[in-house]
């Protein structure tokens, strides 16, 4: 294990899912100490997605960089060594709902009594109070809430999910910035706090293009699907090889260049000779596009676009993301030997440490892995 920037310090992971424990998994990628704490049936996403031996890949892919530990908060023994354990720890993340939060001793106030100057992370759906708390909510419903289904999908169409659960990403970042900005008070002042962050509030963060756009004009912005508002030609296109590839243009620089690289002459072409034209004829601009792609295999036009520093991009598939070699030249598929199922690759640390390298620490936790060694290093037997 390398050690990284938050070396030294212990975060306490309560939380299932994605949201809350993959804030924990890159604190733990930098090097602090993660502790995840489960129930013996374990964090829910133990029981999602498809298995490899009995482990499930909706959590290994979640939990790298962590140990991990079962108590059952409902008995009184738990409680006790859930004690010892909160007054060793720097963070604790959770987001357990009310009235089991409370219930459990898991709120900021209890956690609190164990360490006074504790960092309490919650993680809720729409926010602590207001009219929507207490609500169970996931990434889908607040794609509903924020308007990205809205936004997303083909003209005319229906509204379709942003498959890859962005908001759950784009909340476990928040929750990482506002630890360590905590960590940063305490270390001037000496005072924990508590921190609230919801996914309600992280995906209207997001939406400050959109949102905004609607708040100074008064326009509600339009699903264009792949297409831009505001330039042509931006889509995707099918190549010889029936593959296809992604091309944009944000500039009349770059279509210089698109025209230059695919030896057509479309910049003296009237309906395309500057941007509020291709805007106008844009099903002609991209029929034009597609003809030229089809007369070219895509790894052939990705080529002669990325020689002319045009923005383009393959359209990769899942398989071809992992072998992809920019994203292994930047460590971002890490294999770790996991104690179930050996040898297995998880994502690797999106964050680069000059002078403190993190890295991925551990791999993810067998079910209450570490339970015994971690009891012992707080003085109780198992």
């Amino acid at each position: 294990m390398s050690h990284g920037p938050l070396t030294g310090l212990r975060v306490l992971d309560i939380s299932t899912m994605m949201a809350g424990p993959y804030a924990a998994t890159l604190l733990g990628d930098l090097g602090a100490d993660v502790i995840k704490v489960e129930s013996s049936r374990g964090d829910d996403s133990r029981h999602l997605g498809p298995a490899r031996d009995g482990e499930r890949s909706a959590f290994v892919s979640l939990n790298r960089s962590k140990r991990g530990i079962v108590l059952d908060l409902a008995e009184a023994g738990a409680q006790a060594a859930f004690a010892r354990l909160a007054s060793t720890s720097d963070i604790v993340i959770t987001n357990v709902r009310e009235p089991a939060l409370s219930k459990l001793g898991i709120d900021y106030e209890s956690v609190r009594r164990h360490r006074g100057d504790v960092i309490w992370v919650g993680v809720t759906a729409f926010g602590p109070d207001g009219p929507y708390a207490g609500r169970p909510g996931i990434d889908f419903l607040i794609q509903g809430y924020a308007g990205l289904l809205a936004l997303n999908g083909e003209p005319g169409g229906a509204p379709v999910r942003v498959t890859v659960p962005m908001i759950d990403a784009l909340t476990s970042t928040l929750v990482t910035t506002a630890a360590l900005a905590a960590l940063h008070h305490r270390s001037a002042t000496g005072e924990g706090q508590r921190i609230d962050i919801s996914l309600l509030d992280a995906m209207v963060h997001a939406q400050a293009a959109g949102l905004g756009s609607y708040l100074v004009t008064g326009e509600e912005t339009p699903r264009t699907g792949n297409r831009s508002l505001y330039f042509a030609p931006s889509g995707i296109y099918g190549t010889r090889d029936d593959k296809a590839v992604v091309i944009t243009c944000p500039s009349q620089r770059f279509f210089a260049k698109l025209c230059t690289a695919l030896d057509v002459d479309w910049i003296d072409d009237p309906r395309f000779a500057g941007i509020e034209e291709r805007l106008t004829n844009q099903d002609e601009l991209d029929a034009t596009i597609e003809a030229r792609c089809r007369e070219l295999d895509a790894d052939d036009v990705v080529e002669r676009l990325v020689a002319a520093d045009v923005l383009t991009a393959p359209l990769n598939s899942i398989a071809e993301v992992a072998a992809d070699p920019q994203i292994l030249h930047n460590d971002m598929i890490v294999e770790v030997d996991h104690s179930g199922i050996g040898p297995v690759k998880v994502t690797g640390v999106p964050i680069r440490f000059h002078a403190t390298p993190g890295s991925v620490q551990r791999p993810p936790p067998a079910l209450g892995e570490h339970t015994d060694e971690i009891l012992r290093e707080l003085g109780l037997a198992p």
